[in-house]
């Protein structure tokens, strides 16, 4: 994948956000946008090697439109300043957990997960933890998921991290302070339910996407965590 051309483009409308100046470089939007999408394709194929779930996802369930929603926001750029591409079997808009790939100057990242759940089913996955607390520990306490999205290993809380690019990482963007009502406070590992989402991320260097080296790269990150949103997803499948 051409990183370079694309990252190149979204600078220049982060620069240019705008109607006219988007439409008089129309061309190199659609250069940028087929350089991402075949990136995307082998991506598809590289993650169906290990998670067959997601093999009959094609390029267009998993990318989204470049023009901004912006009804409900101060912010009226019409544009978008990155491209991603949420790869999931059920589909982008599912509860179900899957794999996300994001390209945007400096903040290039990969992430797997779940990045909102409703209150019940969040409860239910609480509930799983507690009830089968050495299978969550045992994707959770992996190596390679410790490697991978293990922010600061000497840090109190060492699986939060800040969601930015560039070689950062973490698993959770967003916790409670304190531990959920009616769960016990003085649990062993009370730390893992206060979480309010299941989204490990792993920022990447901008120039991580050049080539096709990448892909196997990416399947080692989204493998590490895999078996962590297994656990969450078998949770949510009794809600879908």
């Amino acid at each position: 994948m051409d990183s370079k051309l694309i990252l190149a483009f979204l600078r220049d409308v982060m620069r240019n956000n705008n109607r006219e100046w988007f439409q008089s470089h129309r061309a190199a939007y659609d250069e940028a946008r087929a350089e991402f999408e075949q990136g995307i394709a082998k991506a598809i194929g590289r993650i169906s090697d290990f998670d067959h779930e997601i093999a009959h996802v094609s390029v267009k369930d998993a990318t989204y439109r470049f023009y901004r929603d912006t009804r409900f926001s101060p912010d009226k750029s019409p544009y978008k300043n990155h491209f991603g591409a949420y790869i999931n079997a059920h589909g982008k808009k599912a509860l179900r957990g899957g794999y996300y790939i994001h390209l945007e100057p400096g903040n290039c990242l990969l992430a797997v997960g779940n990045y909102w759940l409703p209150t019940n089913v969040l409860t239910a996955c609480r509930n799983e933890m507690m009830a089968n607390t050495e299978q969550w520990l045992k994707c959770v306490e992996r190596k390679d998921f410790k490697k991978y999205f293990l922010s600061d290993p000497a840090a109190e809380n060492p699986f939060w991290g800040d969601a930015q690019g560039n070689g950062s990482s973490g698993f959770g963007l967003e916790r409670l302070k304190t531990c959920p009502a009616g769960f016990p406070k003085d649990w062993k590992y009370v730390e893992w339910l206060r979480l309010k989402d299941y989204c490990a991320w792993r920022g990447v260097q901008e120039d991580f996407f050049i080539g096709d080296d990448w892909l196997d790269e990416m399947a080692k990150v989204f493998k590490a965590a895999k078996p962590m949103m297994d656990f969450v997803n078998a949770v949510i499948d009794d809600y879908e």
